[in-house]
């Protein structure tokens, strides 16, 4: 799936329609009415894209990423508008790289978002991009101040580009995916819905009051992991940057620690972690493993820790830290426990705990 992201620099050249066709139509149908609001043909850039007319006008039809990148590169162009008729005015060739610019040299993901969000507002008045945090989670939220594209037209392609435009940009700077725990939108589900959860992997929400997408607030203190030469390359081509599917997760190891320890249930089933993570049992093991880290390691990591703080701090019997700690029966735990500490569970509490 792909939206618009940071202005490609290289020439623009006709691309093979290989890969899933998934883009809906309507974004084309976005881009086509911008051509229409500034009195100008869109035939030649379809044409580029290898995108019959009747196409077009049939709302079912789908096309591939790298059609959607060949039609914005060359609307992008022919505009002169990166924004490809979302706001009030242009945001003239180079707007987004500058604001990529602007964010590279920050400490980490949170600066460089915030960045982000307050240099937008330099570039339009149509729309405004906070990020805010509030407990565990952040969000970056985005009001509209004036309708996107004038008469509502481009609404949802400006709402759904912008977002997605942000989040690409975030999972490159850190070079890490950044799993979504929510995407909001203030309009009705379209008919194309069904795409979103490609567009943006967790829950997506209709009917909003504003457009947001949340996740994780710990990702804010990642350092970033690119420099001026990575931005410089990744500007000769960096429409397809939303569609790049980032294998690694930088705090994957941390957020399935978390929920093994909030969630004794949960170490039961590598389903329904992987389910709560937004991902396959499959996936979670493999990203995992490419973490240098494995399902069942976390899982005793966290047994063992709850284990021995119920051993240290409270009187229960071995039987009920067992079951406290996820284990079936007693029998499997001081097995388990000799194997981690050396010791019985019960002379383990006896030498924590002298007199």
């Amino acid at each position: 799936m792909y939206t618009p992201s940071l202005p490609s620099q290289s020439a623009l050249r006709p691309l093979p329609r290989t890969g899933a066709a998934v883009t809906p139509m309507a974004f084309v149908q976005a881009i086509v009415r911008a051509y229409a609001l500034r009195g100008m043909d869109a035939t030649h850039v379809l044409r580029q894209a290898q995108i019959a007319p009747e196409e077009v006008a049939d709302p079912q039809a789908r096309i591939t990423a790298w059609q959607m990148e060949a039609l914005c590169e060359g609307a992008m162009r022919e505009l002169d508008d990166e924004a490809l008729g979302w706001f009030t005015r242009r945001l003239p060739w180079g707007s987004y790289g500058m604001l990529a610019r602007a964010s590279i040299t920050a400490p980490h993901l949170g600066v460089a978002l915030a960045r982000w969000c307050r240099h937008h507002g330099l570039l339009t008045d149509s729309i405004a991009l906070t990020l805010t945090t509030e407990g565990a989670t952040a969000q970056v939220t985005l009001q509209e101040r004036d309708p996107p594209g004038g008469d509502g037209a481009l609404r949802e392609f400006c709402l759904v580009s912008v977002l997605r435009n942000l989040h690409g940009v975030a999972c490159w700077l850190i070079d890490s995916r950044l799993p979504l725990q929510e995407a909001r939108f203030p309009f009705a589900a379209p008919a194309h819905a069904g795409v979103y959860p490609l567009l943006f992997p967790g829950p997506v929400t209709f009917g909003a009051p504003h457009a947001a997408i949340r996740f994780d607030a710990r990702y804010l203190q990642l350092p970033l992991a690119r420099d001026e030469t990575a931005l410089r390359q990744m500007l000769q081509r960096a429409l397809p940057l939303t569609v790049l599917q980032y294998r690694r997760d930088r705090l994957l190891v941390q957020r399935v620690r978390q929920l093994l320890t909030s969630d004794p249930a949960a170490l039961h089933s590598a389903g329904l972690i992987a389910e709560r993570l937004h991902l396959s049992a499959r996936t979670l093991h493999r990203q995992l493993k490419e973490e240098g880290a494995s399902l069942q390691a976390l899982k005793d990591e966290v047994r063992q820790a709850r284990a021995v703080e119920l051993l240290q701090r409270t009187d229960r019997p071995v039987k009920q830290v067992a079951q406290a700690a996820g284990f079936g029966n007693e029998k499997s735990f001081i097995r388990a426990f000799r194997a981690w500490t050396g010791q019985s569970p019960a002379a383990f509490r006896r030498q924590s705990r002298p007199g």
